[in-house]
């Protein structure tokens, strides 16, 4: 196959490639400039896209003996990833942008444009499993698994992607237990990038501070930080620079009654306003999603009868997943249609409740290792556990 390999300049993109050309495939590197304002060089760990990270990416190019390019998409990064960053945090939502970089950038700009050049598929560095499974009709279904390394997985910022593109996508790391294999493998076959820090945070936001990103994008706008009766307890320069379950910084002129913490609760966009509460009130068993997308094969019989109609499925047994690092629970879930019959899902928690859920996060349903179906957060809640179906 002709294969376009990703490289960002790191380890785990540099051995995903050199697997995919030791697995016999045609393969060219390729580097996505994605900032319109580069840096020569990282800030530690932190950040990416700078002219260091395109020149590693060369010369692990060089050392593999495959063709090298730069495709510049920062306009289309800064149109889809930055701006919804931006937009999500200014309607008081909570957005995670890796997502939002697999699916506009990674897996449609990047994948749409490989294919129109010919591209079979395209290999990523990516931690995560695509097992290939053929159905009793004979039909063929590509599953999203989570990785053996459960550290690094990062099936929950891939399952936004959907069948389709999960088609033509490649994931060499995905029998990798540890990064330190992946490491050795690099050394393995002289890549310098075998010791090179991981990269972490928020990729444009080089120096850490999202709030300051925030403010410089957005401005000042200053509003009040209320308790849970309207009682106004403190000021902040902008609403959209608080998120559910934050807990410091809140800059707060008086203390609880009860001498409690108190945590961000609820961020009102419309009135600017940021509410804070005690704990407890963080404490969700409900969920509900929009925008949801399943893989093929993914869903019970029944679990996706959400007829023309627009009648809700039927609810079917899964665990979820709210974070990127956090873990997954028991749940039962099943699909809905919205007003505009856009695809959601709803879920109902059923091992234990969970804390500080807020809108923009995505929701990943897993069964077991694979991935079923993901969906943006749009509301949670408490409410009595569903009951059994039979």
């Amino acid at each position: 196959m002709r294969v376009l390999a990703a490289m960002s300049g790191g380890v785990d993109s540099a051995v995903a490639a050199a697997l995919a050309v030791e697995a016999g495939h045609e393969v060219v590197g390729v580097h996505m400039a994605l900032s319109r304002n580069r840096d020569q060089f990282r800030t530690g760990s932190r950040g990416c896209c700078s002219i260091e990270d395109a020149g590693d990416a060369r010369r692990a190019a060089d050392v593999l003996g495959i063709p090298y390019y730069v495709w510049d998409l920062s306009e289309r990064f800064e149109d889809t990833v930055v701006a919804d960053f931006l937009s999500e945090y200014e309607a008081g939502r909570t957005p995670n942008p890796c997502v939002r970089c697999n699916e506009h950038i990674k897996f449609e700009a990047l994948l749409d444009k490989a294919t129109a050049l010919g591209f079979d598929a395209v290999a990523t560095g990516h931690y995560a499993q695509v097992v290939t499974r053929t159905l009793p009709d004979g039909a063929t279904v590509h599953e999203l698994h989570r990785s053996p390394n459960a550290e690094k997985d990062q099936s929950y910022v891939l399952a936004v992607m959907g069948p389709q593109r999960l088609e033509r996508a490649m994931f060499p790391l995905g029998g990798f237990a540890t990064k330190d294999e992946v490491r050795a493998e690099a050394a393995r076959r002289g890549l310098s990038v075998s010791a090179k820090p991981d990269s972490y945070d928020i990729c444009f936001v080089a120096d850490g501070d999202t709030r300051g990103f925030l403010r410089d994008r957005l401005g000042a706008r200053p509003g009040a930080v209320v308790d849970t009766d309207g009682t106004v307890v403190g000021e902040h320069d902008g609403a959209y620079a608080y998120t559910v379950g934050q807990r410091r910084g809140l800059g707060l002129g008086r203390p609880a009654a009860d001498g409690r913490p108190r945590y961000v609760v609820d961020v009102r966009a419309d009135t600017n306003t940021v509410v804070v509460g005690p704990a407890e009130l963080l404490t969700v068993d409900r969920i509900a999603g929009e925008r949801a997308v399943w893989f093929a094969g993914a869903l019970p019989a029944d679990g996706g009868a959400d007829g023309a109609d627009g009648a809700d499925g039927e609810w079917f047994d899964a665990q979820v997943q709210v974070r990127a690092h956090g873990a997954a629970i028991g749940a039962r879930v099943r699909t809905t249609r919205g007003p505009d019959g856009g695809a959601g899902l709803e879920v109902a928690l059923t091992e234990r409740p969970l804390r500080g859920v807020a809108a923009g996060q995505s929701v990943v349903v897993y069964r077991g290792t694979q991935v079923l179906g993901q969906a943006t957060v749009s509301r949670a809640w408490r409410a009595a556990p569903v009951a059994a179906t039979a």
